[in-house]
This record gives structure tokens, C-alpha cells and sequence, in this order.
């Protein structure tokens, strides 16, 4: 495929256009055109910009009957590998996939790790990967964006030593170690006003003391105001058409509410933005790449982090000489790849785990398979098991003005979806308005003999009908009895998302609705696990892989921790009989694993692991990869141990932020709270010794030797302590330097790892500046926060304030 620029006319001086331009051509360029694409200004040669996500991948333009995408881990999962030079090259694949489909400003990654050091060096890292060839990244949600109960109302009432040092500090290193082209503004408000109208996070922080230079783009439909957000110096409202200008802002400029001057200045960000992205070499149309070079990175970002969280009696790793293996659970041939909304894409492929164990053992060996128990939170789509009335994969989409019951009603469209779930919020067709009706069919074969369980979930209204019979509506499931290999008729009859009856205040209500059939035979669940444990207790080899599948959504937040249905039950039935059995957990953040953890020997998290789960996986449990990854994330006992346990969610339109600057391990640390699994933490199938430490107030240097009998990598993490005489109450350690590095067995390294002026600041909120106090500060070297293998020491002679990046 010829790679050539989008747009190829002249350039254009962004002088030229201020100086020029009407005051509604300059109103005009301060919106998106559409959902993705920011408005063109031809007489100008201003090109129309494209703008994607997700974070995880590149959606293209298209949530609905998307192109399909390189689907990386998810954002915790890549966290976990705690490598920056691995996340840059998952930046630049990031880059070429914006190229592949004619994107030039990526939507980016939202979070890494509960820690703002870790967290802001990951994504300046990938930030300088994606910019590489001249795309223009955005770094977002900014900021405090935390929660999805109410996210549009709720207001976040946070200290101002809080936010400098645990939410806005992120951001600060990403800027200055990347210089992203964009930052997009939270929907959230943070002490009383929305982010997205805020002179003080805009103007004052992000503009004046950090002397950022870029456009600040609103989240989707998170604009809220003309005049407030123009004066706040948020440039560019997504998506297009406007709500808040056009017609609305020349009435702002006339009534003097808005200056013209500052249209001047939201124009001059956009421009400049537009100068900048339009200079990347893009695809004219929307394509895919692909490439063998991009599933081998693929595979080496699943495995990376992939995090060997036990392994007491050295199960692990497994060979691969082996003649029998069995392997459990729902995650073994359910592929929880990403996670809902934002983040979930259309992959070019998926590898299950079942499929990537099966590869790593070959053709030779017996390989047993039980689901025991179901972890869907909503039924499986039909996927697969589909075809279209005229026998294409699929099933095809009829688009209509009028309800099923108007005879005849006109097809206004028809399109072909690889599957039974849809997203219509970019859906447009120039005949339909926002009312629309639609009508979804397909042929489904049964895989197998037996009553099935059919259901909906969308945003809108509908009813589900199997050969012609009314099944289902979205208070309701029907069940079906089915045979092997026979073909039933499924037809869904859905109305757009003003047909919906659901209102949920502070929520993004985005056009055109969304909708999900799923399917699934109906378990005896406790005559399965019975069966499941005889089988575990048969092999010798047992893998059970369980967790949080696909269907969690952008728009909820977890209520509890709690593993699905009866997974809990099932891991706990088969660690009796078989206490040998690995246990493989997927999750994108902490997952409640009492009681069957203190029965478990031997137990490995695996996230969400994109296009190459499977691989990622089976390659850390037969060692083609020695596990290096470390937890980014605390993993708690229980619930109510979560440092915002009494605070979280949003109450009467706001929630305090009352664990202050105790986050993650900070907090437990504070408390001496003992979690199940602590920061930083995870195992290798090899040992690593630290000698030799030297200790500056600018770096430390130490030795790191494998003493252990394989090759790998490990994770040296620097943690500094303040003087106990500190003037203010603070952790009793933070992350301040990491570095990764890889070892032959027996081989020694020196590693350097620098401390910048964060390492030994707080904030001052008397002063509203950084100060580095006077003291003795300890230096602790580990491989995790609570494995501290060296102590060191250096002393601050003189107390020093200081602002900016």
C-alpha cells in the first residue's frame, strides 16, 4: 500500500489565517467536524485533521463495523513490564498503526500503575514511541479522572498536596520527558469546577508553570460551556457538530464575553496543532498492516508482563516434554484480550490460552479440557456460530426510519457486522436522525446439543425473536432448546438510544445506542466443578485459567472485587484436588483471590494480553520467557483494605478524595497493612544478587549479578524515605528510579540509576511550591516494596523551593 499524506495542499502560515480569517471561519476551526476529524479550512489550505483511539490500539474511524487493529495488552498489563525502552517500541508500532489507518493524532493510553513515577515515565516512553513518525499524541484524561460513577457531575475534591504529588505529577513527567502535541481534558470537576473550564489546570499549571505548548482538546462531549472553557483555554471541542460554538460563540464575541484576542489564541493552538500532525505521512484510506515484526512485539509485550506472582514448589516453569496436561477454567478458551468501551477493538486475531499451550506442546500430547464454571458478566456473542441469511460470515444490519410493525418500511441502509455486538455512536447516515430503527439478523448453528441461554444488553430498547418466537428484551432471558449443527433464524428488532428508558445522571449519553445478543448452554455449574477437580486430580500438569472477562465496561465501576459467579469456588475445588495446579488470573486491576490464594502454590496474572494473550502466556509457563513482570499495582486482601474504600463513588454530585496522598502502597505502608500481594512484586525462574551500593543525591550506582541457573531479567527499584524529622507527615517510601536489565546465569552488571529533583520534594501548600527540605533520606534498593535487599543513605544540606516541569 502507497503511504502519501492525507491532505496535500499547499501548507499554510498560521499568522496569515488570524490576520485573514473571518470571525466564523476562526469559531469554526475551534470544533471537530465530525466524531473524529477536526474541521478543514480549504481557502486557507488547512487540512482536516484525524484523530483515534483506543488506547490499546488504533480503532481507525469507526466503533461500528470497524477495521481491524493490532490489539496491545492493556494499559496495567504494559505497566507491569516496568520496561521503558520496550514501551517506546510499543509506541512506534502504536505510530505505524495511526499511519495504516489515516490517523495523525492518537487518543492515548489512560493508566499504567498507581504510582505517578512508574506511571509518568511509562507514558512519556510510549508518548515518544508514537510521536517517532510524526504523529501527534495525546496525553489524557487530564486530570483526576478516576471513576465512572456520575464522571460528567461528579466533583473530586482533592488537597492541592495530593494533586501535585500523586495526579497531576504523572502528567508533569510525561511532558517534559515527551512533549505530547495534545492533551485532552477529564470530564470531572476537581474542587468545584470542571477540568475542561479551568483556568487554573489549563492556563496557570499546564500552560504557564510547566510552559506546555499544544492544544488541549475537550474529552468526548465533555464540553460544558462557551464562554468559560474558550477563556480557560480549552482549544478544541470533540466531537463535531458544536453544541457550545459556533453560532453560540459569535454571540459570546459580540456580547464581549469572549474576547477576540482570545478566539486568536484558541485558533493559534489549533493551527499549530493542524501544522504539526498534518506533517504525518498517513495512509489515504483506512487499511491494516499486520506485519510478522508486529505480532512478534505483540508477543514480547504479552509476556513481558506477564507476573509469576508465586511459585512455591517449583512447579514452574513447565517442560514441554510432557504427554498429558489439563487445562481448566473459563479463561482457557475465552480470550479476555482488552477490556469494554474505549478500549475494545476489532483484532486482526486472537490466541487463547488453550491454543498457545497447545502450541508450545505440539501435536503429541493429550490435552484434557474442562470449563468447570462460567465468568461472562454478559453472555458470550454468537460469534463464530453466525452467518447471514445469504450464507456470508456475520450477520447484516437493516437500517430504517420506522419501528418493526409499519409495513412497508423502507431499508435506508445495510451493513454486514462480523458479530452480534454493535456500537452505533458514530453511526451517520445522512437520511436518519438521531431516532432510528434497525433491525440485526443472522443464521446461528448450535455447537452443541442442549438448552441455551439467549439475552441482550444495550442502550436503547429492542427484542430478540429465535425462528420468529419473542426470546428475550433487555429485563429478560429466554432459554432455548437446540441440537448440534441445526441452523435457527435470530433477529433482533432494536431502537436507537432515544427509545432508551435508562437515565443515568453524569453520564456520557452518546448518540445512536449500543447492543450486545449473547448466547450460551446452560451449565449444571456444580456437577462441573465436580467433574473439573476428577480431572485435575487425573493429571499431573494442571492449568486453570479464570478471571475477569471482556464484557467489563467503560461507563461502570467495579462494585466489589469478587471473581465471577462460581469461579471462586471452582479455583478452590481444584486446588483440593490438585494442589500442584497453576493458577492463571486475568484481570486489569486487583481481583479478590481469598480464600483459595493460601491453598494455591503456584500463581500467575496475566491482564488483559491483547492479540497474543495466548502465546504471552504459554510462553512464561514453559519458559521460552523467564517472567519478569512486577505488579504496578497493590493487590489487597479484601475490599474495604482499598485506601478509598469509605470515599469512592460519587455521593449527592461529589466525592472526597480522603486518603490524601496515601495511595496504593503509600497507604498500607503508612498503616503496616499486610496485602496479598505487594508493589513491585513478582518472581523469576532465576535468582539476582544487589552488591556494592553508592549513594549521591544524584544517583546511586550498585551491582546486580544472576546467581541463579537461566538467563532473565529483573527489576531493580529505588525507593527514597525522608528524614524523620520532616516538617510535613509523608510516606514512609516512594518509588523514585527504576531500571531493567538482562542477565546471562552468572553475569554481573553496574547499574546506574539517576534521581531527578522530584526524589526527595513535597509539596507545599503554604508556599504552592516543591521544597526539598533539609535532612538525612534513605535510599532503599529492592526488587519489590516490601523485598528491600539495600540500604544507603545521603544528606541535603539546604532546604530548596522550586516550580515548573
Amino acid at each position: 500500500m502507497t503511504i502519501k499524506p492525507v491532505f496535500t495542499a499547499a501548507p499554510f502560515d498560521v499568522e496569515d489565517v488570524i490576520r485573514n480569517a473571518s470571525i466564523q471561519e476562526k469559531i469554526g476551526l475551534l470544533s471537530g467536524i465530525d466524531f473524529w476529524h477536526t474541521k478543514p479550512l480549504p481557502r486557507f489550505n488547512v487540512p482536516s485533521i484525524r484523530t483515534s483511539d483506543g488506547p490499546n490500539g488504533i480503532r481507525g474511524t469507526k466503533f461500528f463495523n470497524s477495521v481491524p487493529a493490532a490489539c496491545l495488552p492493556c494499559g496495567t498489563a504494559l505497566g507491569a513490564t516496568w520496561d521503558i525502552e520496550l514501551l517506546k517500541d510499543a509506541g512506534i508500532l502504536l505510530g505505524k498503526e495511526c499511519s495504516a489507518k489515516g490517523v495523525s493524532c492518537w487518543l492515548g493510553f489512560e493508566s499504567f500503575s498507581e504510582d505517578p513515577f512508574l506511571s509518568g515515565k511509562l507514558a512519556g516512553s510510549i508518548i515518544n514511541g508514537v510521536q517517532s513518525n510524526g504523529t501527534v499524541a495525546t496525553i489524557k484524561h487530564f486530570v483526576a479522572n478516576d471513576q465512572e460513577h456520575e464522571r460528567m457531575a461528579v466533583n473530586a475534591i482533592i488537597s492541592e498536596r495530593a494533586l501535585r504529588e500523586i495526579y497531576l505529577l504523572p502528567f508533569q513527567i510525561a511532558i517534559a520527558d515527551s512533549f505530547p502535541g495534545s492533551v485532552m481534558t477529564a470530564y470531572n470537576k476537581v474542587n468545584g469546577e470542571h477540568v475542561a473550564e479551568s483556568k487554573c489546570f489549563i492556563k496557570d499549571i499546564l500552560r504557564g508553570e510547566w510552559r506546555w505548548e499544544g492544544l488541549v482538546m475537550s474529552d468526548w462531549l465533555g464540553t460544558y460551556s462557551t464562554s468559560e472553557a474558550l477563556n480557560a483555554g480549552m482549544d478544541l471541542e470533540m466531537p463535531g457538530p458544536t453544541k457550545w460554538r459556533g453560532g453560540i460563540a459569535e454571540l459570546a464575541v459580540s456580547s464581549r464575553k469572549i474576547t477576540e484576542a482570545t478566539i486568536d489564541e484558541r485558533v493559534r493552538d489549533v493551527l499549530n496543532f493542524v501544522k504539526r500532525a498534518s506533517k504525518a505521512k498517513v495512509s489515504p484510506i483506512e487499511g491494516k498492516r499486520d506485519h510478522p515484526e508486529d505480532r512478534t512485539l505483540n508477543r514480547k509485550l504479552a509476556s513481558s508482563g506477564v507476573v509469576l506472582l508465586k511459585n512455591g514448589t517449583s512447579i514452574l516453569l513447565f517442560s514441554k516434554d510432557i504427554n498429558e496436561i489439563a487445562l481448566i477454567g473459563p479463561g482457557i478458551k475465552e480470550v479476555a484480550f482488552c477490556g469494554g468501551g474505549s478500549a475494545r477493538l476489532e483484532p486482526y486475531y486472537t490466541v487463547s490460552l488453550y491454543q498457545g499451550i497447545a502450541d508450545a506442546l505440539g501435536n503429541n500430547v493429550k490435552i484434557g479440557f474442562e470449563p468447570g464454571a462460567y465468568a461472562h458478566r454478559y453472555l458470550p456473542t454468537l460469534g463464530q456460530n453466525i452467518h447471514t441469511p445469504d450464507g456470508k460470515p456475520g450477520a447484516v444490519m437493516s437500517f430504517y426510519l420506522e419501528p418493526m410493525g409499519i409495513n412497508p418500511r423502507e431499508v435506508v441502509d445495510q451493513v454486514v457486522i462480523t458479530d452480534t455486538a454493535f456500537q452505533l455512536m458514530d453511526y451517520r447516515h445522512p437520511r436518519l436522525s438521531a431516532l432510528y430503527y434497525t433491525s440485526l439478523e443472522c443464521i446461528y448453528t448450535a455447537p452443541s446439543t442442549g438448552r441455551f441461554e439467549f439475552g441482550l444488553t444495550f442502550f436503547g430498547s429492542g427484542n430478540l425473536y429465535i425462528d420468529e418466537k419473542l426470546i428475550g428484551t433487555v429485563e429478560e432471558k429466554g432459554v432455548v432448546d437446540m441440537e448440534e449443527g441445526k441452523s435457527y433464524r435470530v433477529r433482533l428488532e432494536f431502537g436507537s438510544s432515544p427509545t432508551s428508558k435508562v437515565v443515568r445522571p453524569g453520564m456520557v449519553a452518546f448518540p445512536g445506542g449500543a447492543g450486545s445478543i449473547g448466547a450460551i448452554r446452560v451449565m449444571d455449574e456444580d456437577e462441573s466443578i465436580k467433574n473439573t477437580a476428577a480431572l485435575a486430580a487425573r493429571n499431573k500438569h494442571v492449568v486453570l485459567c479464570a478471571g475477569l472477562s471482556i464484557g467489563k465496561r467503560e461507563g461502570f465501576d467495579r462494585r466489589h472485587m469478587d471473581l465471577p459467579s462460581n469461579v471462586s469456588k471452582l479455583i478452590s475445588s481444584v486446588l483440593k484436588a490438585n494442589p500442584n495446579s497453576v493458577i492463571v488470573t486475568q484481570s486489569g486491576t486487583p481481583i479478590n483471590m481469598l480464600p483459595w490464594t493460601q491453598q494455591a502454590t503456584t500463581q500467575v496474572h496475566s491482564w488483559f494480553g491483547g492479540n497474543e494473550l495466548g502465546h504471552g502466556i504459554a510462553d512464561v509457563l514453559f519458559g521460552q520467557v523467564n517472567p519478569s513482570g512486577r505488579l504496578p499495582l497493590s493487590f489487597p486482601k479484601k475490599l474495604s483494605d482499598n485506601p478509598a474504600f469509605l470515599n469512592f463513588g460519587s455521593q449527592r454530585g461529589r466525592v472526597i478524595y480522603g486518603e490524601d496522598v496515601y495511595v496504593g502502597y503509600r497507604y498500607y505502608e503508612k498503616l503496616e497493612m499486610e496485602v496479598l500481594f505487594p508493589f513491585g512484586h513478582g518472581l523469576s525462574y532465576t535468582t539476582f544478587a544487589y552488591t556494592s551500593l553508592q549513594s549521591t543525591v544524584h544517583s546511586i550506582i550498585l551491582t546486580v549479578t544472576n546467581s541463579g541457573p537461566l538467563p532473565g531479567s529483573d527489576i531493580v527499584q529505588l525507593y527514597v524515605s525522608p528524614d524523620s524529622s520532616c516538617s510535613i507527615p509523608r510516606p514512609v517510601k516512594e518509588l523514585k528510579g527504576f531500571t531493567k536489565l538482562y542477565l546471562e546465569a552468572g553475569k554481573s552488571k553496574q547499574v546506574d540509576i539517576q534521581l531527578d529533583r522530584f526524589a526527595f520534594s513535597f509539596w507545599d501548600e503554604v508556599l504552592r511550591a516543591w521544597v526539598e527540605e533539609k535532612g538525612i533520606y534513605t535510599l532503599s534498593v529492592g526488587r519489590s516494596s516490601a523485598d528491600i535487599l539495600l540500604e544507603g543513605s545521603v544528606k541535603i544540606e539546604e532546604t530548596r523551593v522550586w516550580r515548573g516541569l
